[in-house]
């Protein structure tokens, strides 16, 4: 099939989006750590997509929501540094790492905290099937929706599609945009980990209502 003018330029546009550099700062250490980090240790990646060589991947695991967060405008209130944001490690929290944005001489980029944090403000994301080719075991349907608040689970839903989808879903309950996307509140690539049978369009509803239940639609 062959991409319309519009698709061609939203692709050009998408691979001239330039992603910031990250810092990992290892802030707390306890019991045995298989790569041996100790406080103060830094790891700068190039950007979320680079991480250094032979850096622990159960870390990265653990820190990609975040990076991928940080990447596209997310801030943390309740952090003194609204652009970075604290991750343990997954095998028994033996590390804890501080994710900070860079600028391209090294330096943390700072936005303090402009008042103090009054509790979660989840927002409301609307996932809705873009495409659906070949078979899926959820027997997911162009067009079908699923509404979820914050980072609540959705009842029923795949989980390997929430597992692909949970770093887009928890960049955009912190405020994260998509420059190169028509709407910045939605993004239209998660794709299904099996085959790619399935494409998510999500999307950030921004005026939230008060009914806090997750629903479905189909």
């Amino acid at each position: 099939m062959v991409p319309s003018m519009k698709e061609l330029r939203q692709m050009v546009k998408k691979t001239r989006v330039k992603f910031p550099k990250l810092r990992l700062t290892v802030t707390k250490q306890e019991g045995y750590c298989y790569h041996n980090y100790k406080v103060g240790d830094q790891f700068n990646f190039l950007d979320f997509t680079h991480p250094p060589k032979d850096f622990c991947l159960g870390a990265v695991h653990s820190a990609f929501p975040c990076m991928y967060a940080l990447t596209f405008g997310a801030e943390f209130g309740f952090m003194d540094n609204v652009l970075s944001i604290k991750t343990t490690c997954p095998d028994g929290k033996k590390v804890e790492f501080l994710t900070e944005l860079i600028d391209e001489n090294g330096n943390v980029i700072v936005k303090p905290k402009s008042e103090t944090p009054t509790g979660p403000k989840p927002k409301t994301m609307e996932i809705e099937v873009k495409e659906a080719t070949g078979k899926c075991f959820y027997n997911y349907k162009v067009g079908d929706k699923t509404v979820v608040k914050g980072l609540k689970t959705p009842d029923g839903f795949c989980g390997a599609a929430y597992h692909m989808m949970f770093p887009v879903l928890f960049a955009m309950n912190f405020g994260a945009k998509f420059p190169f996307m028509e709407d910045p509140n939605s993004i239209d690539t998660p794709t299904c980990p099996d085959g790619g049978h399935i494409i998510f369009k999500v999307k950030r509803v921004e005026q939230d209502n008060s009914n806090d239940k997750i629903q479905n639609s189909k």
